[in-house]
């Protein structure tokens, strides 16, 4: 019996229109009332997650930033990491040869340099907002992650350019494959969830997580039950190849294969 569950949001809790199913939402209830811990492991900022739970009256840690924060159910924060701040100067203060656009996060929020109203729709549900802001006048001190947003042929070159002028100094992945994401060196969500599971004292054997995209991978692999969300990224699948893929996000796959483990645990699931 898992003891502790991990939750991406974007591509696997999170319906296409970036909603929370009504489904999942009762089924995240129903873990938390057989006393199974909730973690929500996501590339989203701790602000957002936070305002989020309090509208679902959940009780759940948060890893948030893709690993580079880690709090409590109270909201007290067990762990941070930056930016190596040579790193976010050099990212800031670059011109790189690419379309996307460039996404700023720190404690205070999220920052970049010009409108992208479409960026917005992945946060209806939440109403978190960016900043506008000269991302030259930043801190390099005082960055948490970046993250460029664009056609991913496009990414796919720019991350080649980041990781030769970074000098492989930082974790580049795709949260997305339109969102390439600059995190710190050795950051991700597995090392998170390590770090979180050590302190409550849940082995990560006994833990099952969920996740449908490259920042999710060290997670999955590192859990004693890790499933693929159906509309994964083919990297993930690829990289991950003995581990099950259940549903869509669009079906609430996370509340179809749950309800099956909690109701039936002794026959084989389908996602079908």
């Amino acid at each position: 019996m898992a003891r502790l569950a991990a939750f991406d949001m974007d591509g696997t809790l999170l319906m296409p229109d970036h909603r929370l199913g009504e489904q999942t939402v009762a089924t995240l209830r129903r873990l938390r009332e057989r006393d199974i811990t909730l973690t929500f492991a996501t590339g989203r900022h701790a602000l957002e997650m936070r305002k989020l739970i309090d509208i679902l009256a959940l009780d759940a840690f948060l890893i948030t930033g893709n690993g580079t924060r880690v709090h409590s159910l109270d909201g007290e924060l067990l762990h941070r990491q930056d930016l190596d701040p040579e790193v976010a100067e050099l990212i800031l203060h670059s011109k790189w040869d690419t379309q996307a656009s460039i996404h700023v996060f720190n404690d205070d929020g999220w920052m970049t340099d010009k409108p992208v109203p479409e960026a917005l729709d992945e946060h209806i549900y939440s109403g978190f907002t960016y900043q506008l802001v000269d991302l030259k006048r930043l801190p390099a001190h005082d960055v948490t992650k970046v993250c460029f947003v664009g056609e991913h042929d496009d990414l796919c070159r720019l991350r080649i350019q980041l990781n030769e002028a970074s000098g492989g100094r930082a974790n580049l992945c795709f949260s997305a494959s339109y969102c390439l994401e600059v995190l710190p060196l050795g950051c991700n969500k597995g090392s998170a969830l390590a770090m979180l599971s050590s302190r409550l004292g849940v082995p990560m054997q006994d833990c099952m997580a969920f996740g449908d995209a490259m920042n999710d991978k060290e997670m999955l692999a590192s859990v004693g039950r890790g499933m693929i969300m159906g509309n994964a990224m083919p990297q993930l699948r690829a990289a991950l190849p003995h581990l099950p893929v259940i549903g869509h996000c669009r079906d609430q796959a996370v509340s179809h294969f749950l309800t099956h483990w909690l109701d039936t645990p002794n026959l084989p699931y389908s996602p079908e």
